[in-house]
């Protein structure tokens, strides 16, 4: 009778044992909620032919922190014939934290500073869960069809293109071309 009761609680334990084994193998391979959503997000991209994506790490990587490069490459207004980089970093509590964007070439624009650091309302105060991929990729094409004089990060071409329009496509087409402007060496983007 006591070899009975040994061996079925030797049989319990051991189902015990495989249960965790298969909980944890299985809970290590899965994608987070923040991945999920990335992978739905870049599956229901719909980029206009200006644009291209570029997935460095895939939301399924496990590894690595899931990151992408957007090129921007508007066919209008005043950065037409540019080729813009930005990188977009994901972090795991995405989307209830919006996503860092940086750009990657040292552009003269009123709404990126020098760093790279972007001015786009939707990656700040007016950030919502409901915003994708998508949504980033229009706020950022629309920076560059129509600057934002209102709302600058760099404030000297802002103050340019609320002043003189003109000047400020001139100004704009020297940095793209990689000149310097006020001792500010621009990244040839042309």
């Amino acid at each position: 009778m006591l070899k009975l009761r040994q061996l079925q609680q030797k049989k319990q334990d051991e189902l015990k044992k495989r249960k965790q084994e298969t909980f944890n193998f299985s809970s290590t391979k899965m994608l987070s909620p923040a991945r999920m959503r990335l992978e739905k997000d870049i599956e229901n991209l719909d980029l206009p032919p200006t644009v291209t994506v570029d997935i460095i790490n895939a939301p399924s990587n496990l590894n690595e922190r899931p990151l992408l490069y957007i090129f921007i490459s508007p066919d209008d207004g005043y950065y037409d014939g540019g080729r813009f980089k930005f990188s977009l970093i994901i972090n795991e509590n995405y989307p209830i934290d919006a996503p860092k964007l940086l750009c990657l070439d040292k552009i003269y624009h009123p709404n990126i500073d020098l760093d790279g650091k972007i001015c786009l309302n939707i990656l700040r105060e007016d950030w919502r869960p409901v915003l994708d991929l998508q949504a980033i990729i229009i706020g950022l094409l629309f920076l560059f069809l129509e600057p934002n004089a209102q709302d600058p990060l760099n404030k000297e071409a802002a103050q340019i293109l609320n002043n003189d329009k003109f000047q400020f496509k001139q100004m704009v087409n020297i940095s793209m071309s990689g000149q310097i402007i006020n001792n500010v060496k621009y990244d040839d983007v042309l």
